[in-house]
């Protein structure tokens, strides 16, 4: 096996997962060094990277997000079989940058114990349902939202 020692810098492209025994995985978008002088259809490299390590496993499931730009040093192993990544077993890792928060652009549905709640970007007033889809109302904005939840559990006695 080729095993190398190496440092890249490279975006997280999804949350990481949780692993076997203890571990996190997580994808590694890779781009070259030289960026600028190859053909913009160039492919992005992609790592296949996993800890070991309990602190940075932990830093890895509980603070590192999508966009987020790592250092990240360690073991190196080429692929074996053509078309799947390289693989990295994390020793150090180094947030360099964070991604951007993602801003809400759709309707998303989000859940309020017995009650469901529609969020739209494009408006401020929020519908709220119960869980069985009976309508509760317009919420006048998210703040109002336990408002109209408490309103509507005393007049029907805590029923959603």
């Amino acid at each position: 096996m080729d095993t190398k020692h190496c440092a890249v810098d490279g975006w997280v492209d999804a949350i990481p997962a949780p692993g076997p025994r203890g571990t996190a995985t997580f994808d590694l978008i890779v781009r070259p060094a030289d960026a600028d002088t190859v053909a913009e259809d160039a492919p992005d490299t992609v790592l296949a990277c996993t800890s070991t390590d309990p602190r940075i496993t932990r830093e890895l499931l509980n603070g590192i997000q999508p966009g987020d730009l790592l250092r990240v040093t360690g073991a190196l192993v080429p692929s074996q079989v053509s078309g799947e990544p390289a693989r990295l077993t994390v020793g150090v890792l180094e947030v360099l940058d964070t991604g951007l928060i993602p801003v809400l652009r759709d309707m998303v549905l989000d859940r309020y114990g017995d009650y469901v709640v529609i969020f739209d970007a494009d408006h401020n007033q929020v519908p709220v349902f119960t869980a069985l889809g009976q309508w509760v109302g317009l919420a006048d904005n998210p703040d109002a939202i336990a408002t109209l939840i408490d309103i509507h559990e005393r007049v029907n006695g805590g029923d959603a």
